[in-house]
């Protein structure tokens, strides 16, 4: 069962790691993120980073078997490292209420939606094909923040600020 899906270039790191982890209580996280998989000092620092008793799984975005892990009992936090991911996921059989935008980096073509999240044009075009679908999207970097939804991101990119 997934928990949350959250969009974060640094994947795992003291955000989820302090805040995301306690407040989903959950057993597993699953990194789905080419780069990630292919580095093992990357992949044996994220698993250092996180509690013992979380099972820490990180695989190649199109090797995660997302059907699987959306129907299991096991509570999930799922990180991919940017928007692109996220349809890619649903395609592939992500089943999921909400998706989370933690920290999307500045870069070409992208205006500032929230204090950690920049987006393009292109990428907010797939936020709100995942949203039709059915699947809440907000931008908050810890839970005790107040989300912003949709709705407002699409305001703001539309006003440059």
């Amino acid at each position: 069962m997934i928990s949350l899906v959250r969009v974060d270039n640094r994947l795992i790191h003291g955000q989820v790691v302090e805040a995301w982890l306690p407040h989903l209580k959950v057993s597993r996280v699953v990194v789905a993120d080419d780069e990630a998989a292919s580095s093992p000092l990357v992949r044996a620092a994220m698993s250092l980073a996180v509690p013992s008793a979380i099972e820490v799984q990180i695989f190649p975005l199109a090797q995660v078997d997302f059907a699987a892990i959306s129907k299991d009992s096991v509570k999930t936090l799922v990180l991919l490292r940017d928007v692109a991911a996220a349809p890619f996921a649903q395609a592939h059989g992500l089943k999921v209420e909400q998706l989370n935008l933690g920290n999307v980096h500045f870069g070409t073509g992208r205006r500032q939606v929230s204090p950690s999240v920049f987006l393009a044009e292109s990428e907010l075009q797939a936020l709100q094909r995942l949203a039709s679908s059915g699947m809440r999207v907000e931008a908050r970097a810890v839970p005790a923040e107040k989300p912003v939804e949709l709705p407002e991101l699409l305001e703001r990119w539309g006003k440059g600020a």
